[in-house]
C-alpha cells in the first residue's frame, strides 16, 4: 500500500512538473506571437505577474525534471544548487559589479541560452519571472533574446520603459505616484508650475524641467543634454548587451568578429563624440583622473530606484584615496603597469604561454588583457584578482567598493549601472585611462605609408555639405511601468492611467553629404566619412596628430565605383548604424496584432532598433554663431574578409536578420583606420582623401517650461496677481526670435548656465 502511494504521488508529481499549455502552442508560434510573449514577459517588471498564461506555465514547470531539453547538463546542475543556496530576493538592487549577484545572472543567462528549443526557452523565463529577482530576470532575457538564434527579429521594449527609474529624475515619478494616489485629480493651481498637463486621451505629461539648477553643482552640468540623453544611454547598454565583458567566445556567431577591437574603438568613439560636445559649451579637453587628487567635478544624478534606495549624490573635490580602498587604488595601479608592460614589451607571458602585442591583429589580444579574458588556470590568488575587468575595478575605487563592502546587499553608485553611467563626468576619465592602453599600443605600430593610403586611379573631386543646423526639440517618454499597478489594473493587465515624461532633447536638421570621385576603373571600394573639430575650446587650431582621436566616425559603406565621374549623395537619416526616435511599446503592441508580416516592419521601421546609435545626436550642438569643424572623407580599396556572403549587405532581404553594426567590419583595416595611427604628415595626404570646412550652426529656441520658470519661480515667486497663459502653448516650441510676446532676453543662450 505505501508503495502504491508513492507511485500515485510520483505520477502526481510529473502531471505537476508539465505545463497546461501543448508544447506545440510554442513550436507553432510565429514571429508575431513571440514578439507578444516577449512584451508580456518585460511589462511591470517590477509587480507580480499579472498575465495568467505566463503564471501557470512557471507554476507547473519545474527544471530539475526537464535536464534532457538543455544542451549543457551541467548548467542546469549549478543553477539548480543555486537557487537552492539562496538568489538575490525580488526587490532587491541587481548590480553586475558585484560577484556574487554577476555569478546568478551568468547562470540565469546560461540555462535561458542551452534550453535545447525556444518551448523550453519560454518556459524557463517563465519560470524566472515568477521566482527571481526582477533586475536580474531583465538582463538574462535580455541578453539571451540578442543571442539566441530562435529569437532573431524579436524587438525588446526601451530600456527606459521597462525600468524608466534609471532615466527619470526622482521628482518627476514622485509627481506621477501623487497623480495616482489622487486618482487624477489634479490641482490646477500647481499644474502650471510643476509643468503637469492631462490630455484628452487620459494621458498625464509631467515636465522633466532641465532649468532647474538645483541639481546643478559645477559647469559639467551644462553637458546634461547630452551625458542624460536616453537614447545615447540605451546605446551604450545595447552595445554591453551585444558584447558582455563576462561572456565567452564560444557563443558569439561568425559575425560578431574582432569583439574587442569593435568594443576598445566604440569607448574611443564615445570619448570623441563627448569631446565635441564640450567643445560646443565652451569646455575644454577631458581632464586626467589621478587616484591622489580629488575629483573636482561632483555629480548629482536625482534618481530613486523602485525600493526607494536613491542613487548617491558624489559632491565636488571628492577625495578618491582613502583608508578604506587604498587597497583597490593600488591593484588598479598593479593592473594598468602589467598591461603597459606588456605593451611596451610587445608581448605578455600568462601560464607559459607568450601572447604577442606586435602587430595590429594583437588589439584582441590588448581587450583580453583588458576585459579580463585571459586564461586564469594555476595562477596564485593574487593575479586571479587582478585579471578582472579593468573598468569595474576604477568604479570600485569611485563608488561601491566590491571589495571591502556588503557584497550582496548594496547601494550602488550611478557609475554601477550600465543604462546610467554615461551620465556622470567622470566615467568618461575613466574611460580616458582605458582608451589610452589603446592609443599607447598603437603608437608601437608604425604609420600608415603611401600604399596603406594611396588608391590608384581613384580621387576625390568634390566634397559638398549641406548647412548644419541643430535645435532642441520635445520628446514624451512613456514611464507608465514606474507607477505600481491596483488590484483592478492587475486584473485587467493595464494601467488606467498612462504617464509621460516631457524630456528635451538636442537634434539637427536633416542634411546630405555629396561626394564627387573619379574613377579611371570599376572597382569595390569602403568610403569613410569623420567629422572633427578645427579649433579647440580657446579658438586654436590643434595638431592633426592631437585632433586625430577627436574625429568621429559618422558614417563608413561599401560602394561600387563605376568608370569615371561617380556622384555619391548620403543622407543624414540614412548613414551607417543610425536609429530614428524608437516606437514606444504600446504603439509596437498595437503595430504587430495588425501588421500582416513584421519582417517587412523591421526592415522599414525597426532598422538598428538594438545596435543603432541615436540619429539625432550625430552632430554635436554648435554655436549660435558657427562652430568650425572639419569632415575627412576617404575612398580606399575593399579588402574584403575571408569567407563572408556579400548578400548580408543587402538591407531589403527579408530571410535574414543582420546586425548592421557589424557590416563596418567586413572590411580587414582596422577600426578608425587612417586616424588610429600616428600620422606622417610627408606621406598622409593622398588624392583618394579630403578635409573640408564645415560650419555647425546652434538655433536658439527656448520652450514654455523656460518661460514658466522665469514667470512663475523668478518674477512671480509668490504667484500673486499673476497672468494666466493659455494651457495649449505649454507644450509647443516658442522661437525667440519669431514671438515677440516671449520676455526672455534674446542675447542670452538659453543653454549657457
Amino acid at each position: 500500500m505505501k508503495a502504491f502511494l508513492i507511485l500515485v504521488l510520483g505520477f502526481a508529481a510529473l502531471a505537476a512538473a508539465r505545463p497546461e499549455y501543448d508544447d506545440n502552442t510554442f513550436v507553432n508560434m510565429d514571429i508575431k506571437q513571440r514578439q507578444i510573449f516577449i512584451l508580456k514577459l518585460l511589462n511591470h517588471v517590477t509587480e507580480p505577474v499579472m498575465y495568467k498564461e505566463i503564471e501557470d506555465i512557471g507554476k507547473n514547470f519545474k527544471i530539475e525534471d526537464n535536464v534532457e531539453f538543455y544542451t549543457k547538463t551541467d548548467v542546469v546542475k549549478t543553477f539548480v544548487n543555486m537557487v537552492k543556496i539562496g538568489t538575490l530576493p525580488r526587490g532587491e538592487v541587481f548590480t553586475l559589479h558585484v560577484d556574487r549577484q554577476l555569478k546568478e545572472v551568468v547562470n540565469m543567462f546560461h540555462l535561458l541560452y542551452y534550453a535545447k528549443d525556444f518551448t523550453t526557452f519560454i518556459k524557463t523565463a517563465c519560470w524566472m519571472r515568477l521566482y527571481l529577482n526582477e533586475g536580474m530576470f531583465v538582463y538574462a532575457l535580455t541578453v539571451a533574446v540578442r543571442h539566441r538564434t530562435d529569437c532573431k527579429g524579436i524587438i525588446l521594449p526601451p530600456p527606459y520603459e521597462i525600468y524608466p527609474y534609471y532615466f527619470v529624475r526622482a521628482d518627476v515619478i514622485q509627481k506621477a505616484y501623487l497623480l495616482k494616489m489622487r486618482r487624477g485629480l489634479l490641482d490646477l493651481k500647481l499644474c502650471d508650475f510643476y509643468g503637469i498637463k492631462k490630455t484628452e486621451k487620459d494621458v498625464y505629461i509631467i515636465d522633466e524641467n532641465v532649468y532647474d539648477k538645483r541639481v546643478n553643482l559645477n559647469v559639467e552640468d551644462k553637458l546634461r543634454y547630452f551625458t542624460e540623453d536616453i537614447d545615447l544611454n540605451t546605446y551604450y547598454y545595447y552595445f554591453h548587451i551585444d558584447y558582455p565583458f563576462w561572456m565567452k567566445d564560444q557563443i558569439y556567431d561568425k559575425f560578431n568578429v574582432r569583439r574587442f577591437e569593435l568594443t576598445l574603438y566604440m569607448y574611443q568613439q564615445i570619448l570623441a563624440r563627448y569631446y565635441l560636445e564640450r567643445l560646443s559649451n565652451g569646455l575644454g579637453k577631458i581632464h586626467e583622473l589621478s587616484w591622489y587628487k580629488p575629483i573636482q567635478k561632483g555629480y548629482w544624478p536625482w534618481l530613486k530606484l523602485h525600493n526607494g534606495v536613491e542613487i548617491p549624490v558624489r559632491f565636488n573635490n571628492y577625495v578618491i584615496a582613502r583608508d578604506d580602498n587604498v587597497d583597490v587604488i593600488r591593484l588598479c595601479e598593479d593592473y594598468e603597469m602589467i598591461i603597459k608592460e606588456a605593451i611596451i614589451k610587445g608581448f605578455v607571458e600568462i601560464n607559459g604561454l607568450r601572447y604577442e602585442l606586435t602587430k595590429a591583429d594583437d588589439v584582441e589580444v590588448l581587450g583580453k588583457l583588458i576585459f579580463g579574458k585571459m586564461d586564469k588556470n594555476e595562477m596564485d590568488y593574487k593575479h586571479v584578482d587582478a585579471y578582472r575587468y579593468l573598468l569595474i575595478i576604477m568604479k570600485s575605487s569611485l563608488g561601491l567598493n566590491y571589495f571591502n563592502s556588503d557584497k550582496y546587499f548594496v547601494v550602488p553608485s550611478i557609475l554601477d549601472f550600465y543604462q546610467t553611467a554615461l551620465r556622470d563626468p567622470v566615467f568618461y576619465q575613466l574611460q580616458k585611462r582605458i582608451v589610452d592602453l589603446l592609443i599607447l599600443f598603437k603608437k608601437r605600430l608604425p604609420c600608415y605609408n603611401k600604399d596603406d593610403l594611396y588608391f590608384p586611379g581613384v580621387k576625390i573631386d568634390n566634397v559638398v555639405v549641406d548647412k548644419l543646423v541643430t535645435y532642441f526639440d520635445d520628446y514624451l517618454m512613456d514611464m507608465t511601468n514606474a507607477v505600481i499597478l491596483n488590484e483592478d489594473e492587475l486584473k485587467k493587465t493595464s494601467s488606467d492611467m498612462a504617464f509621460f515624461v516631457r524630456k528635451r532633447r538636442l537634434n539637427h536638421q536633416p542634411f546630405k553629404v555629396t561626394l564627387d570621385v573619379l574613377s579611371d576603373k570599376a572597382v569595390d571600394c569602403v568610403v569613410r566619412i569623420f567629422l572633427g573639430p578645427k579649433e579647440d575650446h580657446l579658438g586654436r587650431l590643434i595638431d592633426i596628430n592631437v585632433n586625430r582621436l577627436n574625429f568621429v566616425e559618422m558614417d563608413t559603406f561599401i560602394y561600387k565605383l563605376n568608370t569615371g565621374k561617380n556622384t555619391i549623395v548620403r543622407n543624414s537619416y540614412d548613414m551607417h548604424n543610425l536609429v530614428r526616435d524608437r516606437i514606444m511599446t504600446r504603439d509596437l503592441w498595437k503595430k504587430v496584432d495588425t501588421i500582416t508580416d513584421m519582417r517587412d516592419m523591421l526592415i522599414k521601421d525597426l532598422r538598428n532598433y538594438h545596435t543603432g546609435f541615436p540619429t539625432r545626436l550625430l552632430l554635436p550642438k554648435g554655436f549660435v554663431g558657427g562652430m568650425k569643424m572639419m569632415f575627412y572623407v576617404i575612398v580606399t580599396p575593399l579588402k574584403l574578409v575571408d569567407n563572408v556572403d556579400m548578400s548580408i549587405l543587402d538591407t531589403t532581404r527579408k530571410d535574414l536578420f543582420v546586425d548592421f553594426r557589424s557590416t563596418v567590419l567586413l572590411d580587414k583595416m582596422p577600426l578608425g583606420f587612417p586616424l588610429d595611427r600616428h600620422i606622417d604628415v610627408s606621406t598622409f595626404y593622398t588624392p583618394n582623401m579630403k578635409f573640408v570646412d564645415v560650419v555647425i550652426f546652434h538655433k536658439k529656441q527656448v520652450c514654455d517650461m523656460r518661460t514658466r520658470w522665469d514667470r512663475w519661480v523668478l518674477r512671480n515667486y509668490n504667484m500673486v496677481d499673476r497672468t494666466p497663459i493659455n494651457s495649449d502653448t505649454y507644450f509647443v516650441d516658442t522661437d525667440v526670435h519669431m514671438n515677440i510676446n516671449t520676455k526672455v532676453d534674446s542675447n542670452v543662450s538659453v543653454f549657457d548656465l
